[in-house]
């Protein structure tokens, strides 16, 4: 093992409870051990996952957070006694790892519960309205300290809640905890005084314009935190620890408004000078630790960061509200474990808070202990599986109902909290499996069929496997992306799957009665009917190393678009983006955190943006586009990047033996390619 890793495996102390080493897994919604946006239950999931991550030598888990109050079917957390016991039970087997649970509570997102249009549609409404209060209570769930803008969506404000609300939230803290103790967990989180949820709104300028007891003055804003933890020691001794989750500064500019990066601006919510002081106060009021980042949902991607935000984004802040505070600090957002265990090494910082890594690999720790970092499959923090709720002009959130029952899923792994659908079974007759297309579904469906035990061949057209992923993880901020394809070349390295490159398969007949999946991935849509369209450089030409001019007009304002104007943005070069829609990033699966980053980079660097706009012509030195209003525009450029999106390229329709995975069968994103490979693989 790295030697510079050896502070990550030291015992600290949370108030009296030892924990074994300094790594933590910070909670994320989906690995509930008592349900989520259901009725609540022992969630075996939820289990199986948090056990997985103890037996991998965590050494504090944090499974996701609970609603003391549970924004579906408005059920009190400490009133279902059997999900308490069902825990009871499974708590000795738990602790066998050696490993130690702290379970979240939480009083809710008030104004940032994500709202989407069946909810828009429940509210505005006024009979289902009525209708739909026993088991989705709109105006409770969104409650907060003052009435305000609902993050996602205008037409779902919220109102304030009542002090007689307030008391119900703190009894329900204390009696939640008080069960969670009797059930043989080791501590509890209050979640939190964190990414702009219920308890932080109260504390936020912006948000909290109260004038009793709970708003106005610095003790009145932090009321509603001290009284739950507070009561929680009443209910459960001095002796039983409290972790807070804490965002240290706001990072937040206003409503809907977050501040990226180095950039200059006034803070609207809490900022460092009140940090140093709330982080001495609540550890006063009884808190015995801060798990801390930064961020609101306004500034969302500072809490959940997107490939674009740079590495141990938060760690600075923590280590600098760790100066006036003498419990430990935890501290979270895109941590690298040799950076964080050099900060414990020097006394600044006590724990190391990952998340998502574990989704993508729970073994991850283990082979960081067994010098196996290469055998890591990284999490590219695309958030397309975990955490997937996107937001664009005009929409709420835009996302499956699957994906909002059952978040912490992951792209890259598939089997990831769900192992009922997703699971390596031995076949029972091996056989041989082609496969034409080495891009990331091919390989997927090759390890698949390898770890059951069939004999799959891949056969490649170039001379490096990669296909599509290549382009797509050129970009200089990508290094996660390049992390995983080289993950998955050495696992056909070291699963000894036979691999032809240079051959190009046109004919499949060869191969009758054989299995073959194709992987032939998708074209570039060439907007042939555009006079002048020749002169445009393709995506994938640019990320596959073709030179540009200074200035550059992209053509397509998705995800990949963006993507490639922030890379010419980092490159100095002067940058327009021309899109059809009334929004960037008007994609399904694309989450607000890194949506919203990308958005609030242009605007901030005055990227000139053009919606509702439709390229006419490609001229020597310009681009003539149309308005929505029918005007037209002359915008000068020295190159023209089309990303106009894909089309499936399939090599032979689907039919018998023949299976489709990958953009060859549908355009998506990597989760869709790597599950549907998963999926066909197991079942051959």
């Amino acid at each position: 093992m790295n030697q510079r890793l050896n502070p990550l495996f030291t015992t600290w102390k949370i108030g009296n409870c030892e924990i074994k080493n300094r790594f933590v897994l910070t909670s994320m919604g989906g690995t509930n051990l008592l349900g989520w946006m259901e009725v609540n239950h022992f969630d075996k999931a939820g289990a199986e996952f948090c056990m997985e991550v103890a037996k991998n030598n965590c050494g504090l888990v944090l499974p996701g957070c609970q609603p003391v109050y549970n924004p579906m079917f408005g059920q009190w957390l400490y009133k279902k006694d059997s999900m308490f016991n069902d825990l009871k039970k499974w708590m000795p087997e738990f602790h066998k790892t050696g490993a130690k649970l702290f379970v979240q509570l939480t009083a809710g997102f008030g104004r940032s519960f994500t709202i989407s249009p069946m909810m828009e549609k429940l509210y505005t409404t006024p009979v289902l309205n009525v209708v739909s209060k026993p088991f989705m209570n709109l105006d409770k769930i969104t409650a907060t300290a003052s009435p305000s803008p609902n993050r996602w969506s205008d037409k779902v404000p919220s109102r304030a809640l009542t002090v007689d609300e307030i008391h119900e939230f703190v009894k329900a803290f204390g009696l939640s905890a008080k069960k969670l103790k009797g059930a043989g967990v080791d501590g509890v989180e209050v979640h939190a005084v964190h990414e702009g949820y219920l308890l932080d709104q109260f504390t936020l300028d912006y948000v909290n314009k109260r004038t009793d007891e709970y708003g106005g003055s610095f003790e009145n804003k932090y009321r509603f935190a001290v009284e739950i933890v507070k009561e929680i020691k009443k209910q459960c001794g001095d002796d039983f620890p409290v972790s807070l989750r804490y965002s240290v500064i706001s990072k937040t500019k206003g409503f809907r408004q977050g501040a990226l990066p180095g950039e200059e601006y006034v803070e609207a919510g809490r900022d460092m000078e009140e940090s140093e002081k709330a982080a001495k106060y609540l550890q006063d009021a009884g808190y015995d630790m801060l798990n801390c980042d930064n961020g609101t949902y306004d500034a969302w991607y500072w809490a959940h960061p997107p490939i674009y935000m740079p590495e141990n984004c938060n760690l600075s802040d923590v280590e600098h509200i760790k100066q006036f505070v003498d419990i430990p600090v935890v501290c979270a957002g895109r941590m690298d474990p040799v950076t964080a265990a050099d900060a414990v090494a020097e006394g600044k910082l006590d724990g190391a808070g990952f998340a998502r890594q574990f989704l993508a690999d729970t073994e991850w720790i283990t082979k960081l202990m067994n010098e196996q970092e290469e055998d890591i499959r990284p999490c590219i923090l695309c958030h397309n599986g975990c955490f997937n709720m996107c937001h664009y002009e005009g929409v709420p959130n835009d996302q499956s109902l699957s994906d909002s029952l059952h978040l912490a899923r992951c792209a890259v792994n598939a089997e990831t909290m769900q192992t009922k659908k997703h699971f390596i079974k031995k076949t029972g007759s091996l056989k041989k499996v082609i496969i034409i297309g080495g891009g990331i579904g091919g390989m997927e469906a090759a390890r698949v069929l390898k770890l059951r035990g069939h004999e799959p061949v891949i056969y490649e057209a170039s001379d490096k496997l990669g296909g599509t992923f290549i382009p797509a993880s050129a970009e200089s901020y990508k290094g996660k992306l390049r992390d995983l394809l080289k993950w998955y070349i050495r696992q056909m390295e070291k699963l000894n799957i036979e691999i032809h490159l240079n051959e190009k398969v046109t004919d499949i007949s060869k191969f009758d009665g054989l299995d073959i999946i194709v992987a032939t991935g998708s074209a570039a849509r060439l907007l042939k009917k555009v006079p002048g369209y020749e002169k445009m450089i393709e995506a994938c030409e640019f990320l596959n190393g073709k030179e540009v001019g200074e200035s550059v007009a992209v053509i397509g304002g998705g995800l990949t678009g963006c993507e490639i104007a922030y890379e010419l943005c980092l490159k100095g070069k002067k940058v327009s983006i021309v899109e059809m829609k009334n929004d960037l990033v008007a994609q399904t699966g694309v989450c607000l955190a890194n949506s919203s980053y990308l958005r609030e980079y242009f605007a901030l660097n005055r990227v000139p943006v053009y919606l509702n706009t439709t390229l006419k012509e490609v001229k020597d030195g310009s681009i003539i586009c149309s308005k929505e209003d029918g005007s037209e525009i002359e915008i000068s450029c020295d190159s023209v990047i089309s990303s106009a999106g894909y089309i499936p390229t399939p090599l032979v329709k689907e039919s018998g033996k023949v299976k489709l995975v990958g953009d060859c069968k549908a355009v998506g994103n990597l989760r869709s390619v790597i599950w549907r490979a998963y999926e066909v693989a197991m079942g051959i």
